[in-house]
């Protein structure tokens, strides 16, 4: 499936949709955490994310491209 284009502020929200809470911000750039997860989430507050670190986000969150874009 082809990656849709998203900006920073989608992405949070995709993401917060499926437990990954806003933590702290710092400039443009917003850090995610998960109950029970190890791993945190730096999203940039971007118009466009790039499609490698959507990509990369995706699959660190243990998400399918798919179920990412039933997200959005």
């Amino acid at each position: 499936m082809k990656l849709p284009v998203v900006s920073g502020r989608d992405a949070v929200k995709a993401f917060s949709r499926v437990g990954w809470k806003p933590t702290r911000q710092r400039g443009s750039h917003v850090v995610l955490e998960k109950a029970g997860e190890e791993i945190v989430l730096t999203i940039p507050l971007h118009n466009e994310l790039k499609k490698g670190l959507l990509h990369g986000l995706i699959k660190d969150a243990g998400l399918s491209v798919a179920a990412f874009t039933r997200l959005l």
